[in-house]
């Protein structure tokens, strides 16, 4: 009777495994549609198609809809007026992508996109960030508390850092106070993410990006979106050592790292990682950042 049992046990888990195996390689357009909407950034649209596919009993045997409706609030939910609508719809989306992780096609969606949940995490770390910076530590301490439920166990790839670009002597003597401003950045490296912090014990973006122009006299706003906004606009082309890169997920300006790259060469950032505090990377190769870059920002000469 108990090996009887068993082998029922295990006979459901491999059709389980089976069935959500074929549902997540199978070409089901919709739900093809879903992904690539939210991948685009095209939040709004993926949150009501999504609506619309939990509505039908066509798409009752996949949990996709609700993850991607998920997924979506959560980044709309940085929008002020959209949060203000919907004031308590990041609660719901984390409390449902916590049931859809325990079950065992969540499983696999988590196994599947994990690239999609990277990324949603390091959104996340930023939001909560940010609220800190406005005061708001009940709302980030409430968010902070169930992504990290979300995303306890969840195995990802770490961002792997590059050395620092060397220039030449021609260069360092034309932008001294540039290449400056890098050393003096460098001498920081590893120094550990710390939420709204700006301090040598721990930095958040622009806390980071605040301390190292501080310490060469020029003062710049406490968050990422305000720096943005003051900083004077330069192309991509132009943008080089000592000029500010900022990233934002589809609402306001989220994050802010300092090129350290000469005039013309592949970009080269450096900021304060949620994961390994403050890092190198080369912006060019990172699939994340390139494609969240807003617009490149100038305060020194």
């Amino acid at each position: 009777m108990v090996r009887f049992t068993i082998t029922k046990q295990l006979i459901f888990f491999a059709f389980t495994v089976l069935f959500v195996n074929l549902e997540l390689k199978a070409q089901v357009p919709a739900l093809d549609k879903l992904e690539m909407l939210y991948d685009q950034g095209h939040y709004r649209m993926v949150y009501r198609r999504a609506n619309r596919y939990l509505d039908k009993p066509d798409y009752d045997f996949s949990l996709l809809p609700s993850y991607y409706k998920s997924l979506a609030t959560l980044q709309l939910a940085q929008e002020t007026v959209w949060s203000l609508r919907n004031p308590r719809a990041h609660i719901d989306a984390l409390n449902e992508l916590n049931r859809i992780k325990l079950t065992p096609k969540g499983k696999l969606i988590f196994e599947s996109h994990i690239v999609e949940l990277q990324n949603l995490k390091t959104d996340i770390e930023a939001w909560v960030t940010d609220l800190r910076r406005q005061k708001k530590n009940d709302e980030a301490t409430q968010i902070a508390n169930l992504a990290n439920q979300l995303f306890e166990k969840v195995k990802f790839r770490e961002e792997k850092s590059v050395e620092a670009p060397s220039y030449s002597s021609d260069v360092s003597v034309r932008f001294k106070s540039r290449t400056d401003m890098v050393s003096f950045s460098k001498k920081y490296l590893g120094v550990p993410y710390v939420s709204a912090g700006d301090t040598p014990q721990g930095f958040d973006c622009s806390g980071f990006t605040s301390f190292v122009f501080s310490h060469h006299q020029i003062k710049l706003p406490r968050r990422a979106a305000e720096q943005y906004q003051e900083a004077t606009k330069i192309k991509e082309k132009d943008a080089m050592m000592g000029d500010l890169v900022f990233f934002s997920n589809g609402g306001e300006v989220s994050h802010v790292g300092m090129l350290i790259n000469e005039p013309g060469k592949p970009k080269v950032m450096i900021h304060a990682s949620s994961s390994k505090g403050i890092q190198i990377i080369d912006l060019d190769s990172s699939t994340y950042w390139k494609q969240r870059v807003v617009g490149f920002g100038r305060f020194v000469d």
